[in-house]
């Protein structure tokens, strides 16, 4: 993960949010390559959920929401941890931490962090809403706050997109957007944050058909995250227990990637039936109506609803840590790092060299980098020996490199070399675009 960390930062992925100010704690910000990434998750994302079918709508909800929907979906009141402080290293922890041997605030319990006995303080409860105001004033009346999941906006929207788009159950309502914890332990680099995205659908089915529909996105989702280039064998599904299930969960399975060393498996997407939980509280709390109506059997009920909620940027990690190798190059004494991460979601799909900085061979490059970069991000670099170049590029996942030589002006053809394979192609310049176009799947 160090050495990831590292070439994020120098190969423009992600740096830390603040950096120059000392940094802020697990907050990051994405670089040119690592938006780019990203926006291509989404996209991929957005596309398999909404653009390739027909029972799915969008919706994009305010950050803001009426403080009462939290009441109504138990934030406000429940949605603490148990903090615990030490009071020699000021280092905090969740009561739950597995490190702390004992009851917290008992004079025999250790320090996980700095080994000091009896120095940890008795549970607190910690609540992971960001509050703020809205209005003028700062009082109890105005407070509002951060939205600590994206879900709430669509329940509360369940009847303006049903009416608005007469979708019929079973449909479904997904969006993309940035959520809010104030962890107590945030950490492992983007995997755990106070700031994130969430990719979420929520699936209103009828009563009685939800485990079906439960089966069907547990599988959906699954194949999903193996179109990323994810490793079958880093991949798995985790079942909810009855002590780890939610109270009003009917069943809850988790995607977990294996991201290594210290995380191993951990969720990168959860898959629940929530039953109509959401739909029932928003409407007790509301006292508005939020029934669907099915007229062909003239019959109303609350939908349940099957929840699929994706990490976008535990994603990002994923494919990350799933590209990144390092390996040894027959012939060269120096090895090479690579990203390895599918040329659909790589960020740069191809660079251009030309191979001197004389004949022709940069206009020629510059030419062809204006044709590609119209249907596909494309980069130019002239600096350094090809070599070089070559090496800059892998690590930084870009599928495929052309070179434009001595003959290429003579004869109009082009050098293509894959990343993953290092096969070089002699195509003809003017075929490049459909060769990369129909590699890349686009």
């Amino acid at each position: 993960m160090d050495k990831l960390v590292s070439l994020a930062k120098r190969r423009g992925y992600i740096f830390q949010s603040s950096e120059i100010y000392g940094g802020t704690g697990s907050v990051w910000d994405y670089g040119p390559l690592g938006v780019e990434l990203k926006k291509n998750i989404k996209d991929r994302w957005w596309n398999a959920m909404v653009r390739m079918r027909d029972d799915i709508k969008g919706l994009d909800a305010a950050i803001l929401m009426h403080p009462r929907v939290w009441e109504a979906s138990g934030h406000v009141a429940g949605f603490t941890d148990p903090l615990v402080d030490c009071k020699q290293c000021k280092k905090r922890f969740r009561a739950d931490d597995p490190r702390i041997k004992g009851t917290p605030g008992t004079p025999d319990v250790v320090c996980p962090a700095c080994g000091n006995r009896g120095t940890l303080s008795a549970a607190r409860l910690f609540n992971l809403m960001f509050k703020t105001f809205m209005g003028p004033v700062e009082d109890t009346a105005s407070v509002v706050y951060l939205r600590p999941e994206t879900a709430q906006g669509i329940y509360v929207n369940f009847l303006n997109v049903q009416q608005s788009t007469r979708q019929k159950v079973p449909f479904g309502i997904a969006q993309i957007g940035k959520a809010f914890r104030n962890e107590i332990t945030p950490g492992n680099f983007i995997f755990r944050t106070r700031e994130f995205e969430q990719m979420e659908m929520q699936f209103f089915v009828k009563p009685g058909t939800d485990m079906e529909w439960f089966e069907y996105w547990k599988g959906e989702r699954m194949k999903w995250h193996h179109s990323l280039g994810l490793a079958d064998d880093r991949l798995m599904f985790h079942q909810h227990t009855k002590e780890e299930l939610a109270h009003y969960a009917r069943a809850a399975f988790d995607v977990q990637f294996d991201f290594g060393g210290t995380l191993g498996f951990q969720e990168i997407e959860g898959v629940h039936n929530r039953g109509d939980f959401d739909l029932t509280q928003h409407q007790t709390f509301s006292s508005k109506k939020l029934e669907y109506f099915d007229q062909p059997n003239n019959e109303r009920y609350l939908p349940y609803v099957i929840e699929t909620s994706v990490g976008c940027d535990r994603t990002t990690l994923a494919v990350l840590v799933n590209g990144y190798r390092e390996e040894t190059v027959p012939g060269e004494d120096e090895g090479r790092v690579v990203l390895g991460i599918h040329p659909s979601l790589a960020p740069i799909k191809a660079a251009i060299f030309p191979l001197t900085k004389k004949d022709g061979q940069p206009e020629m490059a510059r030419r062809i980098e204006k044709e590609l970069r119209a249907k596909f991000p494309v980069d130019y670099d002239e600096t350094g020996s090809i070599g070089k170049r070559y090496r800059r590029q892998d690590e930084v996942g870009t599928p495929f490199a052309v070179t434009i030589d001595g003959d290429s002006t003579n004869d109009g053809t082009v050098t293509v070399r894959d990343r993953d394979t290092l096969k070089q192609d002699r195509i003809a310049a003017d075929r490049l675009a459909g060769f990369l176009a129909e590699k890349l799947g686009v």
